[in-house]
């Protein structure tokens, strides 16, 4: 069995002209969500045993905080540049290149590959994945590149654990 976790970076910021995409930090929205949610996904699972994180900056902030929340260590975060596309290509190719010596791995990438992957091999349909959301989904197996549709069974995102606004 193995189990992946994919997160999509928190909210970013458009506040800085001339900075190129990949550069874009967190906003305080997002820095406080990403906080919300580890602890959350924190409190409900098992630390992974391999954290991963697209090279943008957004991406890889979101998985300092995370790594914070699980006590993981930042040595030991890995940093994919192939992550930085908003293709679900590049982002099945490296779930399906992880050790299988891994039984679970959490994975912070962007929007588009993320939604694409979590309809294609989970159970749920999810129609869109907010910034900080976070997909569980378990696959029968012992060997990461044989993954096939596997069980979503956790589906974190920030407007689930945020008070409601009265009107």
């Amino acid at each position: 069995m193995k189990t992946l976790y994919i997160v999509r970076h928190a909210k970013s910021s458009w506040e800085y002209e001339g900075i190129n995409d990949i550069d874009r930090p967190l906003n305080q929205r997002g820095i406080n969500d990403a906080y919300l949610i580890s602890k959350v996904v924190q409190n409900a699972v098992k630390t992974p045993n391999v954290f991963v994180s697209s090279c943008a900056n957004r991406a890889l902030h979101t998985a300092m905080i995370f790594s914070y929340a699980f006590d993981f260590p930042l040595a030991n975060l890995k940093v994919s540049k192939a992550l930085y596309s908003f293709s679900d290509g590049y982002l099945i190719k490296t779930v399906k290149a992880l050790d299988d010596g891994y039984k679970s791995a959490i994975v912070f990438s962007h929007d588009h590959g993320i939604n694409t992957f979590v309809n294609k091999f989970g159970s749920k349909l999810i129609p869109h994945v907010p910034t900080c959301g976070v997909i569980g989904i378990k696959f029968k197996g012992d060997h990461w590149k044989d993954i096939k549709k596997g069980e979503t069974f956790l589906v974190e995102f920030p407007k689930h654990h945020k008070p409601t606004k009265k009107v």
